[in-house]
């Protein structure tokens, strides 16, 4: 098998992977149900998941440094496999939060190996394309995965589904096993200094990036429906058209920020990314009276955010190539915070003003984000076009 087939069955794994990641979304009425608690209550498996995410990642990156990424992938999915099994076989709602805890910390150690190891396979001066390609199986578990989970949830009950991802991630173990090469990553680095990245002008301004661009996408996706059907009064059946054609948006734009990184450089296109996002969502608070202009806004926003994420991580690669694995787990650590805090405060602004706010606070976040990236531009070299 080539690389280009390698990166490509990556791909299909970050699918399967962010599908168990998403699809409780789209389920999460019927899990309630299951296990015997509200909806909001079951809601914590989110947000337990994502602080599971946001913690457990960089802990693992560091203690398993010495792993070459092989292994990494197949310690991370093997922890997957693990919180579907007890998601399967333990019964009740406490151990379906420790389960889910699990699959936090195992879907960050996949995530970030899988986009290092990419970057590793991909020919020079493709890397970024070859990581927008596991972006874009994670954002097909969006369009593809949740839906279908819905629908099996909908004729079974809602564990078929995790007996599916748990067949095919035990596939995926074996599959890696035997093309993915031995690939050492940077020798380990004391404790000490990967703490001290964060005191690295060049780093810090980076995950000041990530942070502030993530806390806008979290303010709005977060309440994308509400929004939807309040503010421009649409129906529940063509809220879920538009959230698919969001979703296909989503793949478009984890393709299109490689494709233009590539070409372009990391520089224009995160700047060009940011600039869309918050000029999309300031237009679409102002011009809220006109029902196709919003979806088309909205669509323009989805694009520029998904293009952001590959093109960054592609660019953290450049910022600290000596501790790749570790400066890819800062910003996981970094979009988790981002979505925790966005939901947040979209929460408080929704509650207190209306959910129109929410596409102004989204906006003001994202120009917040620019101006780091333009200042890091003169400071500290952040943002380097790759030659």
């Amino acid at each position: 098998m080539n690389n280009t087939w390698k990166i490509y069955m990556l791909t299909l794994i970050s699918f399967l992977v962010g599908t168990s990641q998403f699809v409780i979304v789209g389920i999460l009425d019927k899990v309630a149900d299951s296990v015997g608690v509200s909806v909001s209550v079951a809601g914590q498996l989110i947000t337990v998941f994502a602080l599971a995410n946001a913690i457990g990642t960089p802990v693992f990156m560091m203690a398993t440094s010495k792993m070459d990424r092989r292994n990494q992938l197949l310690l991370a999915l093997v922890i997957i496999l693990l919180g579907i099994v007890s998601t399967l076989a333990l019964p009740g709602f406490d151990f379906l939060m420790v389960s889910r805890i699990v699959l936090g910390v195992g879907t960050g150690i996949f995530v970030v190996t899988a986009y290092a190891t990419a970057a590793n396979l991909a020919l020079p001066g493709r890397q970024a394309g070859a990581m927008s390609n596991i972006s874009l199986g994670f954002s097909s578990s969006l369009v593809l995965g949740v839906p279908i989970g819905r629908v099996v949830a909908a004729a079974f009950d809602w564990k078929v589904i995790f007996w599916g991802i748990g067949f095919f991630t035990l596939l995926g173990i074996f599959a890696i096993a035997k093309t993915i090469p031995y690939t050492k990553d940077e020798e380990p680095i004391p404790l000490g200094k990967q703490l001290a990245l964060l005191k690295n002008p060049k780093v810090a301004f980076a995950l000041g990036v990530t942070l502030f661009v993530f806390i806008a996408y979290s303010v709005v996706n977060t309440y994308i429906t509400p929004f939807l059907t309040s503010a421009i009064s649409i129906s529940g059946r063509g809220v879920s058209v538009i959230l698919f054609a969001l979703g296909i948006a989503s793949l478009f734009g984890s393709k299109l920020g490689g494709f233009l990184a590539d070409r372009l450089g990391t520089a224009q296109t995160l700047i060009g990314s940011m600039l869309v996002q918050a000029l999309s969502l300031a237009l679409v608070s102002a011009l809220s009276g006109s029902v196709v202009v919003v979806i088309s806004l909205l669509m323009l926003w989805t694009i520029a955010a998904w293009a952001f994420g590959p093109t960054q991580n592609f660019n953290l690669l450049s910022v600290a190539p000596e501790a790749s694995g570790i400066i890819l787990s800062l910003n996981s650590t970094f979009v988790q915070l981002g979505f925790a805090a966005g939901a947040g405060i979209g929460g408080i602004a929704v509650d207190s003003l209306s959910i129109l706010v929410i596409c102004w606070i989204g906006a003001a976040a994202v120009m917040v984000a620019l101006f780091v990236a333009v200042a890091s531009l003169g400071l500290t070299r952040t943002y380097i076009k790759i030659k």
